[in-house]
C-alpha cells in the first residue's frame, strides 16, 4: 500500500513538472532589470501575473546589461541548453543607441531565431519591438523600427510592437538615466509583455 501511495505521489509530481510552462527571456538591461532588484525586473512580474491567473509558469531571466545582438548571438548556444516552451527575444536597443549597421542587427536577430528553432522546434517565439531616438538621424531611426515587425512577419512569430510603450520618454517612469524603467515603469512593461504572451494561450 505504501509503495502504491509513493508511486501516486511521484506521478503527481512528475505531472506538475511536465505541465509547467517555462518562458525564457533573452535580452539586454531591460530584461535584466538594470537598477532594480531581481524581483522588480519585468520577467518576474510577468511570472507573477501568470501565477495569479492560475497558470503554472516559470520564468528564466537571461538578460545581460549592455548586450547587443552580436553579443546575444555569441552566447545563445549556451543559453539554449535548458528546457523552455516560450522564447522572448528582447535585443536591439543597444545596437540602435550605438548606431550599428541595420543589416547587421537584422541578420543577428534572424540567426538567433534560427538557432532557437533548431534547438527547440516546438517553442513559441516572441520578439520585442524597440525604437531609438533620432540621434543617428531620422532615416536610421525609422528604418530601425521596421526591423522587428519585418522579422516577426518573415518568421511567423508574435510581436510586441514596442516593449517600452507608455514608458519611454516619461520621466516619472524611468530612472535618472532616462533610459531604464524604474519600479513603476517596469510594471507597465510587464503589462505590455503579459498581454502578448497571454494571447498565445500558454
Amino acid at each position: 500500500m505504501r509503495v502504491l501511495f509513493l508511486s501516486i505521489i511521484l506521478l503527481i509530481l512528475s505531472f506538475n513538472q511536465d505541465s509547467k510552462t517555462t518562458i525564457l527571456f533573452f535580452g539586454d538591461s531591460l530584461t535584466a532589470g538594470y537598477g532594480l532588484s531581481p524581483e522588480q525586473a519585468f520577467p518576474i512580474l510577468v511570472e507573477k501575473k501568470f501565477r495569479n491567473a492560475g497558470k503554472n509558469v516559470r520564468v528564466v531571466n537571461a538578460g545581460v546589461s549592455g548586450e547587443t545582438t552580436a553579443g546575444g548571438l555569441g552566447r545563445i548556444d549556451w543559453v539554449l541548453n535548458q528546457n523552455f516552451d516560450v522564447f522572448v527575444l528582447e535585443l536591439g536597443a543597444n545596437d540602435g543607441l550605438r548606431g550599428l549597421p541595420l543589416k547587421q542587427t537584422n541578420e543577428n536577430l534572424q540567426k538567433i531565431i534560427a538557432k532557437v528553432r533548431a534547438k527547440n522546434p516546438k517553442a513559441k517565439i516572441v520578439i520585442a519591438g524597440m525604437q531609438v531616438p533620432p540621434n543617428m538621424g531620422e532615416d536610421y531611426a525609422n528604418e530601425f523600427i521596421k526591423i522587428f515587425p519585418k522579422i516577426a512577419k518573415e518568421n511567423n512569430i508574435r510581436l510586441i510592437p514596442f516593449i517600452l510603450e507608455g514608458v519611454a520618454g516619461e520621466e516619472s517612469l524611468n530612472q535618472p538615466d532616462g533610459i531604464h524603467p524604474n519600479i513603476e515603469g517596469s510594471k507597465i512593461v510587464a503589462n505590455t509583455v503579459y498581454r502578448v504572451l497571454e494571447s498565445i494561450h500558454l
